[in-house]
């Protein structure tokens, strides 16, 4: 279950604030929509886990084979252009646009959206609020995004300008061209 705490009414957090919270707070997972509400998630099952693994290696694998640029984990937290700190399961971003962060950008929240986003809807989730999470990114400059249903057998495929497209019962997805060469086979996760 994820939980919103709207704390509003008793202080308005800086971002430097934010940070000093999760990092306080180490065993939450916290991100902070737009508007300032906290969003508490709890940690993954067994099978979210490993999903969330076996994914991050393949994006991490694909990286390595052209330095195409970074890839981040579900533990890293984006400080978004239009407002709100979000950690998608997997995010990229390129090489070009990680180099222009400055060293203290880099170890802080990254001010940026990453290019790609995945996320994983795991029992806990609410397939709702993750389609409205995805089109955040793709607003905040996420060049593509995509939104698994492990259950359903469906990803759920978001680029700016373009409506977003589902496709149900596939064994693998392609990134091109904003992840060039990258084809990303489903068999395993179903």
């Amino acid at each position: 279950m994820i939980y919103t705490l709207d704390v509003s009414a008793i202080a308005t957090l800086t971002p430097e604030q934010f940070e000093a919270l999760c990092a306080d707070n180490p065993d939450l997972k916290l991100e902070r929509s737009a508007t300032g509400k906290l969003i508490i998630m709890p940690p993954t099952g067994g099978e979210t886990g490993k999903n969330n693994a076996l994914l991050t290696a393949r994006f991490v694998i694909w990286n390595e084979s052209g330095d195409w640029g970074v890839v981040f984990d579900s533990s890293t937290c984006f400080q978004l252009p239009g407002g709100g700190y979000r950690s998608p399961d997997i995010a990229w971003i390129a090489q070009s646009r990680w180099q222009a962060l400055t060293p203290d950008q880099r170890r802080r929240f990254p001010p940026l959206c990453p290019d790609f986003v995945l996320e994983l809807l795991s029992p806990s989730d609410n397939l709702a609020a993750l389609q409205a999470k995805l089109q955040k990114y793709i607003d905040n400059g996420s060049q593509l995004g995509w939104l698994i249903d492990r259950q359903d057998r469906q990803v759920y495929i978001y680029r700016p300008g373009q409506p977003v497209e589902c496709q149900g019962e596939i064994t693998q997805i392609s990134g091109d061209p904003e992840l060039p060469g990258f084809i990303l086979n489903l068999a395993p996760i179903w």
